[in-house]
């Protein structure tokens, strides 16, 4: 009896050396994972072949993930253009009591994101100034309220799973200068307009027990005006600018997922 008992020990330490040289997660495995959320979670400038409308891509940080892991279940709902309203209308039936895993992205087009970005590239820098004032009025002053509705609707109709909700690269290097594009003082400005969307979706997800990670610092190096750039400038298609390219996802998206999980 000592001698098997002596074995099964001797199995287990085995077991678990083997999950942590393979750096597999242990609460991933076997989850019941859905994917919610807008552009930067369905994979907008990633592949020139999406699967569907929705814009969403097999080299998203979702698909990453979960060919990574290998997960009992996957739901993909993220769509480009998303907003928290559309989120709760048309993605949440993908939520269920059995679900145990959520990722989530969403913010950036509740506070019009995409006309900022096109005001600041067909219009004057003042122009482009007042956008982004705009935007960051309406996230400090309304977001948190929709924000609030969309995670209380998600922990309704999954109230066992693990949330967790990804925020905003800065766009732009602002330490390097003469980048083609727009002002130095509009780089500034737009990092900044990130960084608050940041705070209040991380607050956010703090009031209904979620867990935020940041991908500022998986982008860092690899921003606009870096000599590698993990993010589309204006480019075409057009609504591939000022997303995060396939190695984006894989070098910050799904790091900073795979911390959350």
């Amino acid at each position: 009896m000592r001698r098997s008992a002596l074995l099964a020990g001797v199995a287990s330490l085995a077991a678990a050396a083997a999950l942590v040289i393979s750096g597999a997660p242990a609460q991933a495995s076997g989850a019941n994972y859905v994917a919610l959320g807008d552009s930067y979670s369905s994979g907008v400038g990633t592949t020139s072949n999406y699967l569907n409308s929705c814009d969403q891509s097999t080299a998203a940080y979702p698909e990453l993930y979960k060919s990574a892991v290998g997960v009992a279940s996957f739901t993909f709902e993220a769509c480009t253009g998303a907003t928290a309203p559309s989120i709760e209308s048309g993605q949440l039936g993908g939520l269920t009591a059995s679900t145990t895993l959520v990722s989530l992205t969403d913010g950036g087009n509740d506070v019009g994101f995409s006309s900022i970005m096109e005001t600041c590239v067909l219009e004057s820098d003042s122009s482009c100034q007042s956008a982004i004032a705009g935007a960051v009025t309406k996230a400090k002053n309304t977001l948190p309220g929709v924000l609030d509705t969309l995670y209380n609707d998600i922990s309704a109709d999954a109230p066992s799973a693990h949330v967790v909700v990804l925020g905003y690269p800065e766009f732009y290097d602002t330490s390097q200068t003469g980048c083609i594009g727009l002002s130095q003082a509009d780089h500034v400005a737009l990092d900044n307009a990130s960084d608050t969307l940041n705070s209040v979706v991380s607050a956010a997800a703090g009031r209904h027990g979620y867990t935020y990670e940041s991908v500022v610092s998986g982008f860092s190096g690899h921003e606009l005006c870096d000599s590698t750039e993990w993010l589309h400038s204006l480019t075409w298609p057009i609504s591939d600018s000022y997303h995060p390219t396939a190695s984006g996802h894989s070098n910050a998206y799904l790091p900073a997922f795979e911390r959350g999980v």
